[in-house]
């Protein structure tokens, strides 16, 4: 819970009510490795925290599976659309290694934003974060190439570089496994 508090602490600050709330409205809960939490088709019903661990968010496209999150710790993540919306998640969540979340679900989550107004600015940056990883994530794929997108991707994350596996990594820079072997040769640190 401290990381959580942590996270949230360098956002904005928090009362011990603030504290207590937050203790009552998430719930830690621990994962194995490759357990699928979130479901294409189903409504996503909660919004996590992850302590500990990696977690891929992908699609399947044709039978393949088209990785779109590498999630590392103290991030927060779900299928936002469908967790705002209440309507039909568009991905799976799976974690890659053993896990450590904190969840709450819709309706905690509707009652912390109208705890207080600090708390719709939180969400807001949240998902402001979230947008502009996607926006960044887009204008990677237009501008730069496959190298240089794993270049940026093991400089910015070496944690996720490390622990995440070449067909993983691969499908997240949008090349395959064989591509992403060649590059990783050719680059001598």
């Amino acid at each position: 819970m401290e990381s959580l508090l942590s996270f949230i602490s360098s956002a904005m600050p928090l009362s011990k009510d603030d504290i207590q709330l937050l203790k009552k409205v998430f719930t830690p809960i621990h994962m194995p490795a490759k357990s699928v939490f979130i479901k294409e088709g189903k409504t996503e019903q909660h919004l996590y925290f992850l302590e500990r661990g990696i977690v891929k968010g992908y699609k399947i496209n044709d039978g393949k599976v088209v990785i779109e999150h590498l999630v590392e710790a103290n991030n927060f993540l779900a299928s936002l659309d469908s967790f705002f919306s209440q309507t039909a998640a568009k991905e799976y969540f799976e974690t890659i290694t053993d896990c450590d979340l904190f969840k709450i679900s819709k309706a905690d989550f509707d009652l912390l934003k109208q705890s207080g107004d600090q708390w719709i600015g939180f969400i807001e940056s949240i998902t402001n974060e979230s947008m502009r990883c996607k926006l960044e994530r887009v204008n990677d794929f237009q501008t730069l190439t496959a190298k240089e997108r794993y270049l940026k991707f093991i400089t910015k994350t070496p944690n996720l570089a490390a622990n995440v596996s070449v067909e993983n990594m691969a499908s997240y820079l949008g090349m395959e496994p064989q591509s992403l072997s060649r590059i990783r040769r050719q680059i001598t640190f």
